[in-house]
This record gives C-alpha cells, structure tokens and sequence, in this order.
C-alpha cells in the first residue's frame, strides 16, 4: 500500500516511498520455525489420556500463535510507509489506528544513521532525523539501505531550500513591476493631459498633438511642443 497521492500538496512530488526493509521479519518467521517444530513434537508424543490432549491443544496453539505473530508483522510491515518528498519526510504506519510524524524539510538540521553488522550485510538500518521544534529527533527503525536515504534526504533539502529562494526572488520581481507600472502609466497620461491643454488653447494644431501622443504611447520622446 503506497502513500496516497491525494495527500501531496500543490506540486509536491514524491521522491522515495518505500515498506520497512524485510529484515523487521526475521524474529516472527524464527518464531514460526520454533512454534512449529514445539508444536508439532507436542503433537507427535501420542500421550493418551487428559495429558496427552492436553499436550495436543498447548501444541496446536503455540503453532497458531506462532502464525498469527507473522501475520500482524505482515501487517505492519505492508502498512508502514517511510516517504520522502520535495516538501516533506513522512512516515505513516497503522491499518485501524494509525500514526504518523510528518517533518517539513526546512526543518530538519541533522541526518545520520546507525547499522549493525548483520544489517550492513542485508541494507539495512537505523535512520535519526534530527529538527527543530518539539519532534527533536525521530528515530526510524529497518529503513532500506539508510545511506542512499541520507544522501537523498540532503539533496531534497537543498532543492527545497533553492525552489525557495527562486520563489522568492519572483515574487520581489512581480512586486517591483507591479509598483513600477502604475507609476511609468501615470507619468505618460500626465504627459498628454498636458499635450491635450496646449492643443485646447490653441499653442498645438491636432497634427501636432497627435504626432507627440504616438511618440509618448510608442515609449520614444517626441520634440518638446511648440508654443
């Protein structure tokens, strides 16, 4: 089960999302071997009697518990998910009660992980993310190969942190032009209002004034008007 696009924001992208590695199986499948084999000698004593079906019901049940340790472990592996944005790193796990710690990227300050020898050998490991606020610093447990994670995790925080100067920079540019253009469309309807006045009192023929109107509306100046 992926993480649903729907909850993206805007034009956010996802850029890893991914299930814990399958290490976070291995302790319910030993069980399962362990259960099992229990259960099946406790079945294969052929005891006769009240001990010995109740040998057969202790074995049927380590065996069942056993199964059903690895079945809510496939639940939550394939229910969990570690992923990484252009804005955000989400982790999301739970079917019927969930959990989730959502951590915006210009808000995290340090990335570093911690891997075994066994989980060196399989890609795996142990990713902190450290921020600001009140979340200190996350703890995310089985992520595959935690390494390439980091690494990815940096250069999503750099490009978030150059989308957003890039934002920025527009929107002082918008801000700028904005400003500027009422005050340039002032100054040339001022011009020929003044045109307009010097044509009225007869110091300009409509030759005249039109050829300075085109000269000021085309953004060139004209000859200064005659008097």
């Amino acid at each position: 089960m992926g993480y649903d696009p729907k909850l993206l924001y805007g034009d956010e992208k996802i850029l890893v999302d991914t299930h814990p590695h399958w290490i976070m199986m291995v302790r319910s499948v030993v069980y399962v071997v362990v259960g099992t084999a229990i259960g099946i000698f406790l079945l294969s004593i052929g005891w006769s009697g009240a001990v010995g079906t109740l040998l057969s019901w202790v074995g049927v049940l380590v065996i069942l518990g056993a199964l059903l340790h690895l079945g809510h472990r496939l639940i939550v592996w394939y229910s969990t998910n570690f992923v990484i944005t252009t804005d955000r790193c989400i982790y999301r796990e739970g079917v019927i009660h969930k959990r989730g710690i959502e951590i915006p990227l210009e808000r995290i300050n340090t990335v570093f992980f911690h891997q075994k020898l066994f989980e060196r050998m399989v890609g795996a490991g142990t990713l902190h993310v450290e921020s600001a606020g009140e979340m200190g610093i996350q703890r995310f447990e089985d992520v595959k190969d935690p390494i390439a994670v980091q690494n990815l995790l940096y250069q999503a925080m750099e490009d978030n942190e150059n989308r957003k100067f890039d934002r920025m920079g527009a929107i002082t540019n918008a801000h700028y032009q904005q400003a500027a253009a009422p005050s340039g469309a002032a100054s040339v309807a001022d011009e020929i209002a003044k045109l307009a006045a010097l044509r009225d009192q007869g110091h300009l023929t409509q030759a005249e004034f039109d050829q300075q109107k085109a000269h000021l509306l085309g953004g060139a100046a004209g000859p200064p008007p005659t008097a």
